[in-house]
């Protein structure tokens, strides 16, 4: 329960991209990929510490404070395929000017 909870949270972060320039690697699908890897790898890790064990928490364990774990790691993942991106536009527009 809790990795659908997560999954659920990075999608609904991702929606927000739209704000922002595309100048995601993969365009859209790559911070929609980003988000929700972001916030699956993240948020397990934060709930690894808590519990002392790599484990994904059940339905019992599953309340609102879990799902916020997700955050951070969505807008770390959109963050990263955002500057992969930026990264790339920036040589590839170096690359045509020489």
């Amino acid at each position: 329960m809790g990795m659908l909870a997560w999954v659920m949270m990075g999608l609904a972060i991702w929606h927000f991209t739209i704000f922002l320039p595309d100048r995601f690697w993969g365009g859209i699908v790559g911070a929609f990929v980003g988000s929700l890897l972001g916030a699956i790898v993240i948020a397990t890790l934060i709930y690894s510490i808590k519990v002392s064990g790599l484990q994904i928490p059940g339905k019992k364990e599953t309340d609102i404070a879990v799902v916020l774990y997700a955050v951070p790691g969505a807008l770390i993942g959109i963050a990263a395929v955002y500057l992969e991106g930026a990264r790339r536009e920036a040589q590839s527009a170096r690359r045509q000017v020489v």
